[in-house]
């Protein structure tokens, strides 16, 4: 598994999308129970003070949607054509001693899958640590990001503080799906309000529907347990 692991190519969640284009890869696990904290303060241990090349590693938890029971996933998020992190710590003792770590707290290993990011527009996750996931297949990718982009533009102090995101699945499409929309927000409950009131704006509903048809394959929440 350590191999696969490093295999990847290395979401989210800590780097500003730039004219380079970013790339992700998931890890999705799940946990034995009451096993939480220790694989948070092995995840911390580890990538503490270990530097990060325009990438960054998010830990998080499934709150709603979970995949095949799967609870806890790691995205490892990276600029396309650099490294995240330079090959002496996958090689380190340090880096060893996670992964036999994990060994421990993981009672399965789940899918693995990797995309782009193609739209992105940064928030504060410390405020905003709940994630909503939709996969998705639009009819057409490119009308559908022309109009995501023009409702981030027009909206941006409804979307003050959230992360909004839009990209696609390359390699392993989760359920047969081939591209992704996240936003993030304070809870549950804030997801609902934000959604009762921007639906009652017309010119967000145009916009909604200028993105053209898609067909939902399936919705999920996580919770940002540790960003590194």
């Amino acid at each position: 598994m350590k191999k696969l692991i490093l295999g990847l190519s290395l979401m989210f969640f800590t780097v500003q999308l730039t004219a380079q284009t970013m790339a992700f890869s998931v890890l999705e696990v799940k946990m034995k129970p009451f096993t939480q904290d220790n694989m948070t303060k092995a995840f911390e241990q580890v990538f503490e003070g270990v530097e990060m090349n325009k990438g960054g590693i998010v830990l998080e938890r499934f709150t709603a949607g979970k995949r095949d029971g799967m609870t806890h996933r790691m995205v490892f998020m990276y600029t396309l054509g650099e490294k995240m992190i330079a090959d002496e710590f996958w090689a380190s003792d340090k880096n060893d001693a996670f992964w036999s770590k994990m060994g421990n707290y993981v009672e399965e290993w789940g899918n693995s899958y990797s995309g782009r990011i193609l739209s992105w527009k940064e928030g504060d996750t410390d405020k905003t640590p709940q994630v909503h996931i939709w996969d998705i297949v639009p009819e057409n990718s490119q009308t559908f990001k022309t109009a995501h982009d023009q409702i981030v533009s027009e909206f941006k102090a409804e979307f003050k503080d959230r992360v909004v995101g839009f990209g696609t699945y390359d390699v392993g499409l989760p359920n047969g799906a081939s591209h992704w929309i996240a936003l993030t927000g304070k809870d549950t409950q804030d997801h609902l309000m934000f959604y009762d009131e921007m639906q009652k704006k017309g010119r967000f509903v145009e916009l909604l529907q200028a993105r053209g048809d898609f067909e939902l394959i399936k919705d999920f929440e996580l919770k940002i347990l540790k960003r590194m």
